[in-house]
């Protein structure tokens, strides 16, 4: 990025999308039997026309996708041979942490009931300075981290700035709770974003977002109503996880849900939300429609992936600044999707 503002927005936008590469693969059934699948892609999408030949024989087809105020979000398109469950199956299994460079430094599944028990990992956080910055920004309260002003409070008063001890115990609280609200009451559940000064909530954020993408909350609505995004618990039981990143080279605590379900023709929709971070956004989005096709004779996965992300800090951003940050989220989603293929034997 040309400015370190810029470079900022677009870390995070590049953690949130690896978070949600690595987990947020849900399934959602379309209202109604569409024509075929290239067509029904194009009549929701950004992209105008897909030839799937073309797709079958070349990489991922990233594109902007509609953006403004602090939202960003990126739309792709590609081809896979092997069938729709066969996608999902290794979308399920992949993991960002296999790739150092997408600095997600812990990835944990949460019981439908979590405890705080389920967070012990952070008592054996990796030592660098991205964990050591949220250890210290703890221990002396920051008005930086994203907490409510109840959690706040509860922050230990002689707390070491280590990520072990009182620190760690304070956070699987949190994340703890923030889990167990989620599960029982959906976004609409959460405790805001007050201690930083703002009032921001992420149910709210979750429907910002799809209220910019109109056509693509009405292609998954089936799937959203079904579950607790943007509203309270839906009717799908989600898996649930937690992780441990690094945005603009600052750890960051994040707590996530991931919804399946069939959708018609055959097809599958996912959306995976990450709906709690201590730090370096509001909220992230990512969705998925998954098509059988056939290309080269060959049974196949038509894809569409769908990333939003909710950034204070992309809400600044004006002019050649702003199209940088579009530009380098294009590039990180493709690279994100370019490391799940290789891994998963699904590039062609």
């Amino acid at each position: 990025m040309e400015t370190q503002r810029c470079r900022s927005s677009t870390l995070r936008a590049r953690t949130i999308l690896c978070g949600i590469s690595a987990l947020l693969w849900v399934i959602v059934p379309a209202s109604d039997v569409r024509a075929d699948p290239a067509s029904e892609l194009a009549s929701f999408s950004v992209f105008p026309k897909v030839d799937l030949a073309r797709l079958g024989q070349a990489d991922q087809k990233p594109m902007r996708g509609p953006s403004g105020g602090r939202f960003l979000s990126v739309q792709t398109a590609y081809v896979v041979p092997r069938a729709p469950a066969e996608q999902l199956a290794a979308m399920r299994q992949w993991s960002a942490t296999r790739h150092p460079e997408l600095k997600v430094f812990v990835h944990s599944d949460l019981p439908a009931s979590p405890s705080a028990s389920n967070f012990s990992r952070l008592q054996n956080a990796p030592n660098n300075p991205a964990v050591q910055y949220l250890a210290t920004a703890t221990a002396q309260g920051s008005s930086d981290l994203q907490l409510s002003s109840a959690e706040a409070k509860q922050i230990p008063a002689k707390a070491a700035g280590t990520m072990s001890g009182s620190v760690a115990a304070f956070w699987s609280n949190v994340l703890a709770a923030r889990a167990q609200a989620f599960a029982s009451g959906g976004s609409s559940a959460l405790p805001p974003y007050d201690h930083t000064g703002q009032n921001v909530r992420a149910g709210e954020e979750f429907n910002a977002m799809l209220s910019q993408q109109g056509k693509v909350r009405q292609q998954f609505a089936g799937l959203l109503a079904a579950t607790g995004i943007g509203r309270g618990a839906g009717s799908i039981k989600p898996d649930l996880y937690w992780e441990m990143q690094s945005v603009d080279e600052r750890g960051v605590l994040t707590l996530g849900a991931f919804y399946s379900r069939p959708a018609a023709g055959g097809s599958i929709q996912t959306a995976s939300a990450l709906y709690y971070a201590s730090g370096g956004y509001f909220a992230g989005l990512t969705l998925h429609q998954l098509w059988p096709v056939e290309v080269g004779g060959k049974s196949s996965t038509l894809v569409w992936r769908g990333d939003m992300v909710s950034s204070g800090s992309v809400g600044s951003l004006r002019g050649i600044e702003r199209i940088a940050a579009e530009s380098t989220m294009i590039k990180d989603i493709s690279r994100v999707v370019s490391l799940f293929r290789r891994d998963t034997g699904g590039a062609r």
